[in-house]
């Protein structure tokens, strides 16, 4: 069967706004901070965008779908930490453990969605109501 190729800006930019608010809302008023937060945030933007995208499509992603999704998300989310490292910088010289620390929280997002986008994983969430 050929499925046309769904637009998958709008779920990307989505995720990547989630991002943004989850964690405004756990690291501000709830007080979750740490790789826990992030890793909390991860799978639920990740299992959130899937979900989305299979109620949505009533399919899996083709692999340039699931390709370009992971670009777009991941490169937003990664011009977005390239400006907190900036941001931080402007502040005090951050150390080589601090700007290790940054990149592995920013590697949890698209780890995530590459991990719950796969074949694999993804049948769990079309087989979801």
């Amino acid at each position: 069967m050929n499925h046309a190729t769904t637009p998958v800006t709008r779920y990307a930019l989505g995720g990547v706004l989630a991002v943004i608010l989850l964690n405004l809302l756990l690291r501000s008023f709830v007080r979750i901070g740490g790789v826990l937060s992030t890793l909390l945030i991860a799978a639920t933007v990740a299992g959130a965008m899937a979900l989305w995208f299979a109620w949505s499509t009533r399919r899996a992603p083709l692999p340039a779908e699931r390709w370009r999704l992971l670009g777009l998300y991941g490169g937003v989310l990664a011009l977005l930490y390239i400006g907190l490292l900036a941001m931080m910088a402007g502040q005090d010289q951050p150390s080589p453990m601090g700007i290790f620390l940054l990149a592995v929280h920013y590697l949890c997002y698209p780890l995530f969605a590459y991990l719950v986008f796969s074949e694999r994983v993804f049948e769990y969430f079309r087989r979801a109501p």
